[in-house]
């Protein structure tokens, strides 16, 4: 009984250190230099490994001229960009030399550059089709063809259609706002005239999401999260309900959005039915199933393992910062891989080596701190979802094709959540997934760097008789190649 109550003290106590720091404290996972435990004896061990490492590293680099880091300076602007030329001349008298009265000659010129800004342009595309007929029979009228158009009967051209997906779901604008907007350009576009267009260049786009879908089943490696989203639906009780997407990321980082009412089991079943692969994602249940049923292998997160030990600084400081102290270890290495371009064999070859010993110290402090922390405690449950995920989380250490964490995924999904904040809802479930089919190009298009309003205002126009066959062309990184290739020939 009093173990009991102690362990419902100790879960309260974590938890009301927990929205004490999201409500006030600092969000970040990093260890704070200045805190306490620098000196404490058992952090003080791990902390000079850490930096012993770091001064071995520091003799190995080439010495630095300057220990002060001189300011790069103002980026020069871009040389694409119009330029309007302003001539100013002095005054006449100036031009006047008043030592011998001669005339001055120009010997040169000065240039300040100023970034101006006008606001955007509507214009409106005629489209005349001269009518044909015979005279004598007064029949057989001819008149030419319209070209394809995205939306046949909308007034939207695909250069409007492609700043209103673009202004939503890049720029995070809801659609009334950008009612107001191009009201004040004299344009008068209702919100429900931009839903109905949007829905249909979903439709429209949804063949190139499901060819992604089918690109990212082949490839080796998986990474996929989820978060909620507020659907409005007559059939469910109360104004909105709790829906879901879920980001599936290639390794060629091709991303696909999937919308479920539900976070159940199913939309991993579903999306990932057939696939043989690695997925890396978050300890939720709802993946168990997948895990079991097909021949997926599980990779865990270090990033949510460290994250829970991050909660529990609080009530167990220090063994808690003993555990992240050998994480930062471990995302030491693959920083250093990533700035140095470590080719797969040597990245695996430093993982072997260096990584290792790392997280086998790791796991015998977790069996360690499992003996003594309570299982409802801060510190308990970090170390049962460590313990209970290990397995997955060794996993990256054998293969370079696996990243350490899941951190890309939630990246992803961060364009989701900040836009939820702006727009509240969608408008029905079939809204949510034309979302995610118009999320699923945008994300892509922001991890390959392609500007998404070129690409939509590109491919809305071509998409409707583009052959079936070079469907990839269309998709972001092709279409991004495309472009640049045209641009090379132009050159």
């Amino acid at each position: 009984m009093v173990l009991t109550l102690l362990g419902q003290i100790d879960d309260l106590h974590g938890q009301l250190h927990y929205l004490k720091r999201q409500l006030f404290g600092r969000k970040s996972e990093k260890l704070d230099p200045n805190q306490r435990l620098l000196f404490e004896n058992l952090y003080e061990e791990i902390q000079g490994k850490i930096e012993e490492q770091q001064q071995e590293q520091e003799k190995k680099r080439p010495p630095r001229k300057s220990s002060r880091r001189r300011h790069p300076g103002r980026k020069p602007l871009p040389a694409e960009l119009p330029r309007e030329e302003i001539i100013i001349e002095p005054d006449a008298a100036e031009t006047t030399c008043s030592a011998c009265g001669s005339t001055k000659e120009p010997i040169g010129r000065e240039v300040t550059e100023k970034l101006d800004y006008r606001p955007a342009s509507f214009f409106v595309k005629q489209y005349v089709r001269h009518k044909y007929a015979c005279k004598q029979c007064a029949g057989e009228v001819a008149i030419g063809s319209l070209p394809a158009m995205a939306v046949d009967k909308g007034i939207c051209g695909e250069g409007l259609l492609a700043h209103i997906i673009t202004s939503k779901y890049c720029d995070h604008a809801p659609l009334n706002r950008l009612e107001g907007i191009l009201k004040r350009h004299g344009v008068d576009l209702s919100v429900s005239t931009m839903c109905d267009q949007v829905g249909r260049c979903a439709d429209l786009l949804a063949p190139l999401v499901n060819r992604m879908h089918q690109r990212v089943l082949a490839s080796p490696t998986i990474n996929t999260d989820d978060t909620g989203i507020p659907v409005k639906s007559p059939s469910r009780k109360g104004s909105t309900y709790t829906g879901y997407l879920w980001a599936y990321i290639s390794a060629a980082r091709e991303v696909v959005f999937d919308f479920t009412p539900t976070r159940s089991r199913e939309g991993p079943l579903r999306m990932l039915q057939d696939y043989q692969g690695y997925v890396q994602a978050d300890a939720y249940s709802g993946y168990d199933e997948l895990f079991r049923r097909s021949e997926v292998t599980e990779v865990g997160c270090h990033a949510h393992a460290r994250r829970k030990f991050e909660y529990a600084l609080d009530t167990a400081p220090v063994k808690a910062a003993q555990m992240m102290a050998l994480w930062s270890r471990l995302y030491e290495i693959e920083r250093r891989a990533k700035q140095e371009g470590y080719d797969a064999a040597r990245l695996l070859d430093t993982r072997q080596k260096e990584a290792r010993p790392i997280l086998t110290q790791m796991y015998a402090l977790l069996e360690a701190h499992q003996k003594d922390a309570l299982p409802k405690s801060s510190l308990g449950k970090a170390v049962t979802y460590a313990l209970n995920q290990w397995g997955a989380l060794l996993r990256y250490v054998d293969d370079p094709r696996l990243a350490i964490d899941n951190n890309l995924a939630e990246r992803v999904l961060r364009m989701v959540v900040i836009g939820r904040k702006n727009y509240l809802f969608a408008g029905s479930e079939a809204g949510a997934k034309r979302a995610a089919i118009i999320y699923s190009l945008a994300a892509t298009c922001k991890l390959h760097e392609v500007d998404p309003f070129a690409y939509f205002r590109d491919v809305l126009a071509r998409v409707s008789t583009h052959p079936a066959g070079r469907i990839d062309e269309l998709l972001p990184a092709p279409w991004k190649s495309l472009q640049n290739q045209t641009d090379d020939l132009a050159a």
